[in-house]
C-alpha cells in the first residue's frame, strides 16, 4: 500500500520531519497545517523539498469549523478555503481534510451541512482537488463515522468523500462493522491510530495519548480489515498526537511508525488470507499488503549473555556458583565462559574487543544479549529485518555455529538459536566443555521464567511494538508500581505458550531505582532475571547455605498478609523465615524472593509458579523496592 504519516506525529522542524519520514521508507505525508504555518519557506518550496525526498503530499489538514454554520460564517469559511486551496495548489497537494465542526455556532442540521460541503467540494473541483470529511469524536453535531457518511451521501458530489480515523471510532466504542457497507471509492483517506485504554476526556486522550498501531489496546486490525473489505485502496496513514513522541528523536519514531504499518498490514493480510469467503480473497487481489515470514515459534530462553571486564567476570562467576551454576565450558576462541543449571545457560563474555560488550564497557557486568530458541532462526531474523530491525552478524571462529541475530531497541542483541539443536547443541559446537561438577551444587533452579528490562520513558511504546511485531509477544495489563521515590509503569509481554516472558519497566521520576539503572546503562537494559524452581523453600535454603544474600523483607509485610488474604498461618511463618513473598490470582499462586543486587543494580528473582498463575507478583513490587531502598 501507499504508506503515509502526518507530520504532527514526529518531533523536530518540518524539514527534519520530512527527512526522517523519507529515511524510514514512507511514500507520502499528511501535512499538518501548523507545521506549514511555522515553516520558513513558501508552499512551492515545500513542494519541491518533499518531491526531492521522494514524498508526496497526500493530505492537507485540518480545515476546521466549516459545515453546518450560519450563512455569514459559511461565506467567510468559503473564502478561507480558497486561500487554503491556493497553498495546496502551490505545494502539490490535492486532498483537504475537513473535520467535523466543534464551534458553538454550528447547527445540528445534516441537510445544511451536506449542502455546505457540496459547495466546498465544488470549489475544490474547479482546482482539480478533493475534500474529505472526517467525524471528530468530540464534534458538536457529527462525532460518528456513520453520521459523517450520511452527510457525504446527502451532499452527493464526486469530489467529496469520507475520511476514516480509527481513534475517533474506537475511542467512542463505535462499531466499525458498518464500514464495509460504504463504497470503497467514497473513502478518500484512512488514518490509523492506536491508544491505551484510559478513563479520561476524549479530546485530551486524543491530543496527548495516541500511539502507533500495535502499541495500544484498540482493535486496530479489525478496523483496518473492515475498511479494506469496503473496497478501499487509498493511502494507509498515521496521525498520532503523543507528548512523548514530540520529544523522542524523530528518526527512531519514524522507524517505529513504519514498523507499526507493516505490522498492521501483515496482521490484516493473515486474517483475510485465512477467510474462506469470496469477498476477502478479492481484497488481496486488489491491495498489496506486507507479507513477512510468520512470527517466530519461540520455545524458551536458550541463554543470557553478560558483558563484563575481567574483574567483574570473576565477581559474577562467584555469584553464579553461589546460585548453584556450574562452569561447564569456555569458548574456543574468546574469553567467554559458560555456566549451566537445569535448562539455564548463562554466558559471561570478558572478551575485550567483543561487539557484544559495546556500550557496557564502563558499567561492570550487564546483560548484553538474549538467546531465544526458535523453530526457524533464519525466518525469525528475516521477519525482524522486514519489520525494520537491524540484523547483526557476529564474527565466527573455526567450527563455530552461525546464530542469526538482530539488534533490539536500545542496542542489546537478540539471537535466535535453532530449537533443533536441543538444549546443548549450540554449546557443544562453540565451547570446549569442562567437567564443572565440583564447581557448584545444584540448587533446584530449572529455567529462566522472565527477564525484566529498565527502559527510558520514550522506549516503552517502542518495545511493546517491537515485542509484538518482531517477536510475536502479546502485552498484558499495564500496571503502576510504587517505588519509594516515584511510580514505575510496568507491562509484561509473552508468547502464547508463556515460554518467553519479558517485563518492561519505565519511570518518569529520575530518583527511582529503575531510572537510575537506565541512566547508567543508557536504557533497554536488563535489571533483573527471574529463575524458576519447583520448591522455592528448598531452593532458597540451599542458596542461603551457599552464601547467597537476599533482600530482607519487613516483618510488617508478613503481619499484614493474613489481614488481606485467606492464607494458612503455617505458610506465612514459613515464608517469613525464608524471606519469600506471596501473590495469588484466581488461577494460581506465585512465590518469589529477590537476591541482593550486584554490578549496576542487576539482581535475580527466584520464583515458583503454582497451577496457572500468569502474573509477575506485581503486588509485592513495592515491598521489594522499599527493601532495596533501605539496603
Amino acid at each position: 500500500m501507499h504508506r503515509s504519516i502526518a507530520t504532527v506525529s514526529l518531533s523536530g522542524t518540518l524539514r527534519q520531519k520530512l527527512e526522517a519520514i523519507a529515511a524510514a521508507g514512507f511514500n507520502g505525508i499528511e501535512l499538518f497545517e501548523n507545521d506549514f504555518i511555522n515553516f520558513n519557506g513558501t508552499a512551492a518550496a515545500l513542494g519541491r523539498i518533499t518531491a526531492d525526498l521522494g514524498l508526496s503530499i497526500d493530505l492537507y489538514q485540518p480545515f476546521r469549523d466549516f459545515e453546518g454554520m450560519p450563512e455569514a460564517q459559511f461565506q467567510r469559511s468559503l473564502e478561507r478555503a480558497e486561500r487554503k486551496f491556493d497553498l495546496m495548489q502551490a505545494m502539490g497537494a490535492s486532498l483537504m481534510l475537513c473535520c467535523s465542526n466543534t464551534s458553538p455556532l454550528t447547527l445540528d442540521d445534516p441537510a445544511r451541512a451536506a449542502a455546505q460541503l457540496h459547495e466546498l467540494a465544488e470549489r475544490a473541483a474547479r482546482r482539480g482537488m478533493r475534500v474529505g470529511f472526517e467525524a471528530l469524536a468530540w464534534g458538536r453535531a457529527t462525532s460518528l463515522y456513520g453520521q459523517a457518511w450520511d452527510i457525504v451521501r446527502r451532499a452527493d458530489h464526486p469530489q467529496l468523500g469520507l475520511i476514516l480515523d480509527s481513534f475517533h471510532t474506537l475511542s467512542l466504542k463505535d462499531d466499525p462493522a458498518g464500514i464495509v457497507d460504504i463504497p470503497g471509492d467514497k473513502i478518500f483517506f484512512l488514518q490509523m491510530a492506536d491508544a491505551p485504554l484510559l478513563a479520561m476526556d476524549v479530546l485530551q486522550w486524543a491530543r496527548h495519548h495516541r500511539s502507533f498501531p500495535g502499541q495500544g489496546d484498540f482493535d486496530v486490525v479489525t478496523f483496518f480489515e473492515k475498511t479494506l473489505l469496503a473496497g478501499y485502496t487509498g493511502p494507509l496513514s498515521l496521525e498520532i498526537f503523543n507528548d512523548v513522541f514530540r520529544e523522542t528523536p524523530n528518526r527512531r519514531t519514524a522507524v517505529d511508525a513504519m514498523r507499526s504499518l507493516l505490522y498492521l498490514e501483515s496482521e490484516a493480510r493473515n486474517r483475510l488470507a485465512a477467510a474462506q469467503a469470496e469477498r476477502p480473497q478479492r481484497v488481496l487481489e486488489t491491495v498489496e499488503l506486507f507479507s513477512p515470514p510468520p512470527v517466530p515459534a519461540l520455545s524458551g530462553f536458550s541463554f543470557l549473555e553478560f558483558a563484563a571486564d575481567e574483574a567483574a567476570a570473576e565477581t559474577l562467576g562467584a555469584l553464579l556458583r553461589q546460585l548453584g551454576f556450574r562452569r561447564v565450558g569456555r569458548h574456543r576462541s574468546k574469553a567467554v565462559v559458560l555456566y549451566r543449571q537445569g535448562d539455564i545457560h548463562l554466558i559471561v563474555n570478558a572478551q575485550p574487543d567483543s561487539f557484544a560488550r559495546g556500550r557496557f564497557d564502563a558499567h561492570g557486568a550487564s546483560v548484553c544479549a538474549l538467546g531465544l530458541r526458535a523453530a526457524d532462526p533464519v525466518a525469525a531474523v528475516e521477519r525482524a529485518t522486514g519489520m525494520r530491525s537491524q540484523r547483526h552478524d557476529s564474527p565466527l571462529g573455526p567450527g563455530e555455529l552461525p546464530v542469526p541475530a538482530m539488534i533490539a531497541p536500545g542496542g542489546n542483541l537478540v539471537h535466535f538459536v535453532s530449537a533443533a539443536l536441543g538444549t546443548t547443541g549450540l554449546y557443544e559446537a562453540d565451547f570446549i566443555l569442562e567437567d564443572g561438577g565440583a564447581d557448584a551444587t545444584d540448587t533446584g533452579l530449572q529455567a529462566i521464567d522472565h527477564v525484566a528490562l529498565g527502559l527510558a520513558p520514550d522506549q516503552l511504546d517502542t518495545w511493546v511494538l517491537f515485542s509484538r511485531a518482531v517477536l510475536g509477544l502479546e502485552p498484558g495489563e499495564s500496571l503502576e508500581l510504587a517505588d519509594p521515590f516515584g511510580l514505575i509503569r510496568s507491562r509484561g509481554v509473552a508468547n502464547a505458550e508463556r515460554s518467553v516472558r519479558l517485563v518492561l519497566n519505565v519511570s518518569q521520576s529520575q530518583r527511582t531505582r529503575t531510572a537510575r539503572t537506565v541512566s547508567v546503562t543508557g536504557g533497554g537494559a536488563v535489571h533483573h532475571i527471574a529463575l524458576r524452581c519447583e520448591d522455592i523453600f528448598s531452593t532458597v535454603e540451599q542458596l542461603r547455605a551457599n552464601g547467597t544474600r537476599f533482600v530482607p523483607i519487613s516483618d510488617n509485610y508478613y503481619d499484614d498478609l493474613p489481614t488481606r488474604l485467606d492464607i494458612d498461618a503455617a505458610l506465612v511463618a514459613r515464608m517469613r523465615a525464608a524471606g519469600v513473598l506471596f501473590d495469588r490470582s484466581p488461577a494460581g499462586v506465585y512465590l518469589h524472593s529477590y537476591t541482593e543486587s550486584f554490578g549496576q543494580g542487576l539482581f535475580f528473582e527466584i520464583v515458583q509458579r503454582i497451577d496457572a498463575y500468569d502474573g509477575y507478583g506485581a503486588s509485592n513490587a513495592p515491598a521489594r523496592m522499599a527493601s532495596q531502598a533501605q539496603e
